[in-house]
């Protein structure tokens, strides 16, 4: 290269910030904080800056980094391609990484919330294995399923927490902490699950506080807060304005940068450290400042640009970047932006590449190679010349395309050559598919919707393949985002998003219909208002609960067990339900349910796009998951009923019927249940879930032999199934099988160290065996595991009764009176103890 000349990348640069030319009054506040000490009042640690589309936001936000690296700041800039506080910090850190400050300890910790996420997902789907009548604690299984939820851990049941009441949800959430406790090795871990921001945002203060000897200033860019604010506001404020999180550094300069003003509940009382930057069209002065940077000064050509563009900079830049001769060359850029700047560039493979270019919503080298249909040398070479154009934003390694251009430049496309279109999205959507199976290789389809790539390959594939109008392609991203909804509204929001800018890039009003909805539902209700506004479009509004269902009132123990803790609702079963034969219940769903107002099937039939129908399988999975939501708060009655929709849609699955089945256990209608779990296991004999489940109700049913056949089934299928062991001793308890039953319990404590439900039966039937010593050491471990235990320490104090420990007896019976009051067999054998002692 000759002396003198600059490189591409400072040409991109220069170019990107000609466009700034008008706006001097913010760069020179935002520069001139710099010279003003922390200490001084006039400096500033937040700035907001603010406006509609096309205004220039993103652009300033990067002149913003650039002016603060000319002060060797350290820069870190965000967007919307993150979806939560630990993906934020994920980005900083590689950010400031790349420029020589590695923030190990928060790289470190962050690997860990990985793994321990990962972790307690794993745990929660252990946690929907069939779950006992005789649970620890008050409340057993149905809070813990409750806490699970309310973090958004058990898959089904997160959309659904606004259905659950919130003192269940808290009581659930404590004690899923105590399960956690005992899992992981330190209470940080626990946390670290729980509320990461807790934890990650502590290290990277410390971690702030360390970079700040090295370099003058650290500055934080946060874009899009449209988009991000949602889940970072909060947590910036409490960063910013408590000690929450402990002390920054005071070198620490924050931007955020959205469609919308600062939250005034929020931020209000804090005007004097942040500054409101309200960006409008440019000035006329400014645009005409802006346009002779770019060498448009002909007074009729700037006087139509004016004219055209509302002074809007990103439709300035385009005007300009076309060297408009006079005014008949300035036309509307909103409308033919593409038209006005492919008439003056003579190269016709930059032509198509400016077009082809627009149809990702994102580019890198990659993605514009399939969207250019070119080999890869010419394609870098056009990839480098697209990053030069005035309207192509710069995000990290990628670009994207400004709406107000790229709009045009689609419907142009989709216009001239519908086939051309169809063609250019279908090989986009094919390369996406291609790079999404890539990803899935050797791994569990499980952890998928955990990574970051794997979600944004799937969502560029769907959006491409609903570009392309293919015939399941609705229907796919509909299925999809039943399964975003389990991982809840962030995850849930991109899967609505990519119907919303596919229905408006493709001119798709049934997608467009789909998205507008499906948005306005999750804004107003979260996940579930989503999958219940899928129901509805279908015709299956919410079902009613039959009136005639009872909800058992106690556990369906022989009296000889202690039974103080409230019967557990039933098993959460993972996996898609399908369906089961003829509904018994108060419902007629030959057609839809016989309570549900016919105006509400109407609205819902003329609101849904004609051309799309929603799988049977689909619909059941919503009514599965909404029957978990309502066991989970002890609603049995209703998940019975919603999963009798989803067996009306798909009337022979197994496993959805041995959910039904074990409901109606939990329900105490063991008639129905065996019914139930006889047929799934005709269905599925390899099913140990409904084995076990049929075995439980046979065994409340009076018939011993024949619970012990299932339980055997149950456990031939999974040797290590803690549930259906206990339950096996338990029938041989009722055959006088004490040997036996005491080998079950070995077995089940052995296969599960961490259940406080299996060492408390072992420890009665040790005790049973006249074993009491034996029988303490069991009680101490399941209240160790779980404190909160009543049926442990109603067990333990009478064994320490039959021990001669009265004063141990009755602190141990007392405790299990104040956890459950209404405890009939504790209060019993506290009154054998007080007469004993008192002779």
């Amino acid at each position: 290269m000759a002396r003198g000349r600059v490189s591409l990348q400072e040409l991109v640069r220069r170019r990107t910030r000609a466009g700034l030319v008008a706006r001097s009054a913010e760069r020179e506040l935002f520069r001139g904080n710099f010279d003003t000490a922390p200490e001084d009042g006039r400096h500033r640690f937040l700035f907001h800056v603010h406006g509609t589309a096309g205004v220039g936001k993103t652009r300033l936000v990067k002149e913003f980094e650039h002016l603060a690296r000319e002060q060797g700041a350290l820069t870190a800039y965000v967007n919307e391609t993150c979806g939560s506080v630990p993906e934020v910090l994920e980005s900083v850190c590689r950010q400031f990484a790349l420029r020589g400050h590695r923030l190990k300890d928060l790289e470190r910790m962050l690997a860990t919330h990985r793994e321990r996420r990962h972790e307690a997902e794993t745990a929660a789907l252990a946690a929907l294995d069939p779950a006992p009548d005789g649970a620890p604690s008050t409340g057993g299984m149905a809070l813990a399923r409750a806490g699970l939820a309310g973090l958004g851990l058990v898959p089904g049941v997160a959309p659904f927490t606004a259905v659950l009441d919130p003192a269940q949800l808290a009581h659930g959430a404590d004690r899923l902490r105590s399960v956690l406790a005992a899992r992981f090795r330190s209470h940080e871990d626990v946390r670290l699950v729980l509320d990461p921001a807790s934890v990650l945002t502590p290290v990277l203060t410390d971690e702030l506080n360390a970079v700040a000897s090295d370099v003058p200033w650290i500055v934080l860019l946060l874009d899009t807060y449209e988009r991000t604010g949602p889940f970072l506001d909060a947590w910036l404020h409490d960063l910013l304005t408590t000690d929450r999180y402990g002390a920054l550094p005071d070198t620490v300069v924050v931007v955020t940068a959205g469609q919308h003003p600062a939250d005034p509940a929020r931020w209000g009382t804090f005007a004097d450290f942040m500054t409101s930057l309200p960006l409008q069209p440019f000035t006329e002065a400014e645009a005409r400042g802006l346009l002779a940077e770019r060498g448009v000064t002909a007074e009729p050509v700037v006087a139509e640009a004016l004219r055209l563009t509302g002074g809007l900079p990103v439709l300035l830049s385009t005007i300009a970047g076309t060297r408009p001769a006079g005014p008949e060359d300035v036309t509307d850029p909103s409308a033919t932006a593409v038209e006005r700047f492919l008439k003056w560039e003579e190269d016709p493979g930059r032509r198509f590449a400016a077009l082809a270019g627009a149809l990702p919503r994102l580019l890198d080298a990659d993605v514009f190679a399939v969207a250019a249909d070119c080999d890869r040398d010419r394609a870098e070479e056009l990839y480098a010349w697209v990053e030069t154009l005035p309207f192509a934003d710069r995000l990290g390694g990628r670009i994207r395309y400004h709406d107000i251009v790229r709009a045009p430049m689609l419907r142009l496309q989709r216009g001239r050559s519908p086939r051309g279109w169809a063609d250019g999205h279908g090989r986009l959507a094919q390369a996406f598919r291609r790079w999404r199976e890539q990803t899935e290789s050797g791994r569990d389809t499980g952890t998928l919707w955990l990574d970051e790539t794997w979600c944004e390959l799937r969502l560029g594939e769907l959006y491409h393949r609903l570009c392309a109008a293919g015939p399941t392609a609705v229907s796919d991203t509909l299925r999809d985002l039943v399964e975003a909804c389990d991982q809840g509204e962030a995850l849930a929001a991109r899967w609505v998003r990519v119907l919303e800018d596919a229905g408006r890039d493709a001119g798709a009003p049934g997608v467009s219909a789909w998205g507008d909805r499906l948005s306005a539902a999750l804004a107003s209700g979260g996940t579930r208002a989503v999958l219940d506004t899928l129901l509805d479009w279908a015709g299956h509004a919410s079902l009613p609960v039959p009136g005639r269902l009872p909800v058992r009132q106690g556990g369906d123990e022989p009296s000889t067990t202690p039974g103080g803790g409230v019967p557990a609702g039933p098993p959460d079963f993972p996996g898609d339900p399908v369906g089961a034969g003829p509904t018994p219940w108060d419902l007629d769903f030959a057609g839809a349910p016989a309570d549900i107002d016919w105006m509400s099937q109407e609205q819902a039939r003329l609101t849904t796009p004609a051309d799309v129908t929603l799988p049977a399988p689909l619909l059941a999975r919503i009514h599965r998951d909404r029957a978990l939501a309502h066991a989970a708060r002890g609603d049995h009655a209703f998940a019975v009923t919603e999963l009798s929709g989803a067996l009306a849609l798909t009337p022979d699955d197994a496993r959805t019927l041995a959910l039904r089945g074990e409901y109606l256990r939990a329900l105490g209608l063991h008639a129905e249940a065996v019914a139930d779990l006889e047929r799934a296991t005709a269905l599925d004999p390899a099913d140990a879930y409904a084995w076990a489940s049929l075995g439980a109700t046979r065994l409340t049913l009076g018939h011993p032999q024949g619970a012990r056949t299932a339980l055997d089934h149950a456990l031939a299928l999974r040797p290590d199934y803690t549930w259906a062991l206990v339950r096996r001793a338990r029938v041989a308890r009722e055959l006088g099988d004490p040997e036996g039953r005491l080998a079950a319990l070995d077995r089940a404590v052995a296969a599960e160290p961490d259940s406080a439900w299996a060492h408390c039966e072992r420890g009665d039937a040790l005790r049973a065996a006249d074993r009491d010593r034996e029988a303490l050491a069991a009680y101490d471990r399941a209240l160790a595991l779980d404190p909160g235990y009543a049926s442990a320490y109603a067990s333990r104090g009478v064994t320490h009764h039959r021990l001669g420990h009265l004063d141990e007896a009755l602190a141990d019976l007392d405790r299990a009176l104040e956890l459950n009051p209404s405890y009939a067999w504790a209060r019993e054998r506290r009154d054998a103890v007080v007469q004993h002692r008192d002779g």
